[in-house]
């Protein structure tokens, strides 16, 4: 993995040299290994590059890359997976290659099919190509969105980075909070594309394309769907077929010129990837598990990791962490999170990224995504025995529904209550923070005058807009699953990984999301998903025989740290409550801190579990001290 950046000029202004190395230069960790520029002939076009080297470690592998006749011009961001055979069918069409790496297949691909490239390509990926012909800028990010990619199109200058920071740099870049887009952060614990909390700046949504030509004029467009498979089959074969794609992606992700190993919690998940990485080895694969001081059982996994390494015979590396390592870690966690993140698992994440690098691995495989493609939260099991109710609950008369608010007690149901009376959308995600009613006491009066209907809403109708169109007859359990793919899993998780192990300088690599994969996964009708109460029945199923039973069949545990304890115990939480009470935020007068307040002391008594709101609003704070402070 990289970092990449660059600036396109429609404004007759020049590149200057000294800003692109300064955009390129606070990507350092992203790509410690060497640096590059390219400035075009007429000083428009500048594009810069940090590399981590992966694949191909020589001098050809240097970036921003070329064609022959150095009309191409990239920088690149990423892995392509499946770029050997790429390469072959490429060389078959004429082309001649000059290095082994996966950079100047993307550039030969693009060459060939143009913007139709992007469909050819099974990785994770966020690329720029400059076009000196056409006169024309092409980026592109990957399926699923593992990679990031940021951009700002203001006065004829586009800029753009890896992250939000690149962008910052730029010296004509003015930086200010987009009040409006608060909102999003206050819902979901992340910014759904294309939204940021920077005004003038986006990011490219998963799965989509952008283009500039030489008039200015930008275009993005989806080029897949993850809900465009709508074959049917039976049990069995999803499984197998299940069991083989896990196993090939698994295989082409271990390409690497550098050490690699596996994050490893012991989970199904988890376990599965290092089964398989050990199994395609054929020698002993490096671990990396992480537990929490003083937790024995609930934060603690190193029992179920131990046994899985043991029966593998891995070379098992572990750390523990604890309240003071976390809070020590949070002054950097905002650095690394400017498009911010109210996920507390970012700091084991962190943690177990440092352990890696420090025991010289520079590629890890990691879980993320089989929750949510083969229903693995206990969310969903709870949503879509509620849906066929709530059809039916919908048509009721608006004094009916109201009355749903009487019996809801706990924040949970009120959150379903106050939905149901507005006619929303039950599911708007595994996680979401503050709903509709609790925005309505968060937010102070002036600033709720300015967003007299709530933004966020009309991200899940999109959404659902989205999977109805792409499949008409999508069951309850796939049109929830499309909403995670592109909201909790593109922004959150997937997000946290790669600020977390790129801040170590860390790739990684995530098998359970190859493309195919997702697809086939998407496809399997909901009765087989979720089989009774059990989750993941299809998943279970194609790894029984690769993982012992009782890692299948175990309660799933969650990875995580005590916050929701630390939050409670009134001495070990002012530590973390004073950060939103003492930010500079607070002058913005944007929130009713009273009811801050009363959302901690409901907490502390045990009466409700606010852990995700409170954390929440802590990350706001230490997000905006950091960045506007």
């Amino acid at each position: 993995m990289c970092g990449i950046t660059g600036i396109y000029n429609l404004n007759k202004k020049e590149v200057q040299k000294a800003d692109l190395i300064s955009m390129r230069d606070v990507l350092e960790h992203r790509g410690p290994d060497d640096e590059g520029t390219y400035i075009s002939p007429d000083l428009r076009v500048g594009l810069a590059h940090r590399r981590l080297s992966i694949i191909d470690l020589t001098e050809a592998g240097h970036q921003p890359m070329t064609n022959e006749d150095k009309t191409i011009w990239i920088t690149y961001n990423g892995e392509i997976y499946n770029f050997q055979s790429l390469r072959k069918e490429l060389e078959r069409r004429g082309h001649t290659f000059r290095s082994k790496s996966d950079t100047e297949v993307i550039i030969h691909a693009y060459e060939e099919y143009g913007a139709e490239c992007v469909k050819k390509f099974n990785g994770m990926f966020a690329f720029v190509i400059w076009d000196e012909k056409k006169k024309t800028l092409f980026a592109a990010r990957d399926q699923l969105g593992i990679k990031p990619l940021y951009y700002s199109f203001e006065n004829g200058r586009f800029l753009f980075g890896s992250e939000i920071k690149a962008i910052l740099k730029h010296p004509d870049f003015k930086k200010e909070l987009n009040e409006n887009n608060i909102s999003y952060y206050l819902t979901f614990g992340c910014m759904p594309a294309p939204h940021t909390l920077f005004k003038g700046v986006q990011k490219l949504p998963s799965a989509h394309t952008l283009t500039i030509d030489s008039s200015g004029k930008l275009k993005t467009e989806e080029y897949w769907n993850p809900a465009s498979n709508t074959e049917k089959h039976s049990e069995e074969p999803y499984a197998s077929e299940t069991k083989l794609l896990l196993e090939d992606s698994i295989k082409k992700q271990m390409v690497s010129d550098v050490p690699f190993g596996c994050f490893l919690s012991g989970g199904i998940d988890s376990s599965t990837n290092a089964a398989l990485m050990s199994r395609a080895l054929g020698e002993p694969v490096e671990t990396f598990s992480i537990g929490v001081k003083d937790f024995k059982e609930q934060y603690n996994e190193f029992k179920h990791s131990r046994k899985i390494a043991d029966l593998l015979g891995a070379k098992k590396h572990e750390v523990l962490v604890g309240r003071e390592d976390f809070i020590n870690f949070l002054p950097e966690f905002s650095a690394h999170t400017d498009d911010p993140n109210a996920d507390h698992i970012c700091f084991l994440v962190y943690s177990i990224s440092k352990l890696a690098r420090d025991n010289g691995v520079i590629v890890a495989q990691v879980g993320e995504g089989a929750d949510e493609i083969f229903a693995g939260y206990d969310s969903y099991l709870r949503a879509a025995r509620l849906l066929p109710f709530w059809k039916i609950a919908r048509r009721l008369p608006i004094f009916l529904r109201r009355m749903s608010k009487v019996f809801a007690k706990s924040a949970f149901s009120r959150i379903y209550a106050d939905r149901l009376v507005l006619g929303q959308e039950p599911f708007w995600g595994h996680a979401v923070a503050f709903s509709g009613s609790m925005k309505d006491k968060l937010l102070s009066p002036h600033f709720a005058r300015r967003m007299p209907q709530d933004p966020a809403y009309q991200v899940i109708q999109d959404l659902y807009a989205e999977i109805d169109s792409a499949d008409p007859n999508a069951d309850n359990l796939k049109r929830m699953a499309y909403v995670d793919i592109k909201i909790r899993l593109a922004e959150f998780l997937l997000m946290r990984v790669d600020r977390m192990a790129m801040a170590n300088s860390i790739e990684t690599r995530v098998p359970f999301l190859d493309h195919r994969l997702v697809e086939l996964a998407m496809s399997i009708p909901q009765d087989l998903k979720i089989k009774g109460s059990k989750t993941k029945n299809v998943l279970k199923q194609a790894v029984r025989g690769i993982i012992p039973d009782e890692i299948i069949d175990r309660k799933k545990q969650g990875f995580g740290a005590p916050v929701a304890e630390w939050l409670k115990n009134r001495e070990t939480a002012k530590e973390f409550t004073d950060i939103i009470f003492n930010s500079k935020l607070k002058e913005r007068k944007l929130f009713d801190y009273e009811y801050i307040k009363s959302l901690i002391k409901e907490h502390q008594s045990g009466k409700e579990n606010h852990t995700f709101r409170i954390w929440n609003l802590i990350t706001l704070s230490l997000w905006y001290d950091y960045w506007f402070s």
